[in-house]
């Protein structure tokens, strides 16, 4: 299959049919102008080596030639290469809140898309690691399996949103051990779950589940998303209600939060809006052993470029050596 890379520059080729008409004006102007002259047959026996045929000529090489010229602009790839890949370290899995409380806005824009960014952030820094993304609201479901692909993993990470999840709520237990249950390794020294929430759990199991977890020797690390004092929940332009009418506030529960990493072994960080938390767990999930991984992923597309680069030369050159002009007929014959 044939990708192309920087496709914005495919609305260069709308200068092809521009071109034409260019021309086509421009040959219409030059008739008028003839016809004030004198009588256009006329003029054309006094011009023999004028040719509107060679011109169209010249402008349709030269339109192929621009033709391909853009298209390895767009730098066009063949396919793709599978290669295994061999690397050292831990593995990663993230459970991230979707459920509506995450839409408070106690960061800019709001919790849940500033959680997105700091784990895109955080994908950039992994070097050999395997990461995992399980989402959560009334359910929790794994959105990417534990992988090295971290440019897959970006690309998942965008489309998640509230609606990700159809049955709100916040199931801290079924995040924890949905994550628990996706690791591809059996080592108790290489696998963490970092759970991003504002803790507002309506199941009440999670310190069970995340007992159950440590056991295993995976470690827990939480991150509390929002504030102690809260903020209302946006909704269709207005603030969510419940069913008194009252606005709903939601607030961050660090206690059930701390908790959970502290029966998981591991670290609990409130997020921030300069610095969400995400660095110091980091700092201290590669203190955990490491393992080799293997695994086979697609990379390394074949360049087409510079045959395209090629191709428009080929039709450049042709298109200077047509002459603009028919052969000169020769008068008188020897």
């Amino acid at each position: 299959m044939v990708y192309l890379v920087q496709t914005q520059y495919l609305l260069l080729l709308l200068l092809i049919p521009l071109l034409f008409v260019a021309y086509a004006i421009q040959l219409r102007i030059r008739r008028k102008r003839i016809a004030k002259i004198g009588n256009p047959e006329l003029v054309r026996q006094l011009m023999p080596t004028a040719s509107t045929g060679k011109g169209w000529l010249k402008l349709s090489l030269l339109s192929l030639a621009w033709f391909f010229f853009v298209i390895g602009l767009a730098r066009p790839q063949l396919g793709a290469r599978l290669r295994e890949h061999e690397s050292q370290g831990v593995e990663v899995m993230i459970a991230l809140d979707v459920s509506n409380s995450m839409l408070a806005e106690d960061y800019s824009p709001n919790r849940l898309e500033r959680s997105k960014l700091a784990i895109s952030r955080l994908v950039d820094k992994l070097q050999g690691d395997r990461i995992g993304l399980v989402i959560f609201a009334g359910e929790a479901f794994v959105q990417l399996p534990i992988t090295a692909d971290y440019v897959s993993a970006k690309q998942f990470l965008k489309s998640i949103t509230t609606e990700s999840v159809p049955i709100q709520g916040t199931d801290l237990a079924g995040a924890l051990m949905t994550a628990a249950r996706s690791f591809s390794t059996q080592s108790e020294r290489s696998r963490a779950i970092i759970l991003i929430t504002d803790g507002e759990d309506h199941e009440g199991e999670a310190l069970d589940a995340a007992r159950t977890i440590a056991e295993q020797g995976i470690r827990i690390y939480c991150i509390g998303v929002g504030s102690p004092q809260g903020k209302p929940i946006p909704k269709n332009g207005s603030l969510m209600k419940d069913a008194s009418g009252e606005i709903v506030v939601t607030r961050l529960n660090e206690g059930i939060l701390q908790e959970i990493a502290g029966v998981g072994g591991g670290k609990y960080v409130r997020a921030g809006n300069s610095e969400f938390g995400l660095n110091p767990i980091i700092e201290d999930i590669r203190t955990l052993d490491k393992e080799e991984f293997s695994s086979v992923v697609f990379e390394d597309f074949d360049e087409q470029y510079m045959y395209f680069f090629g191709i428009a030369l080929f039709f450049l050159i042709l298109e200077f050596l047509v002459p603009e002009t028919k052969a000169r007929r020769r008068l008188f014959k020897n």
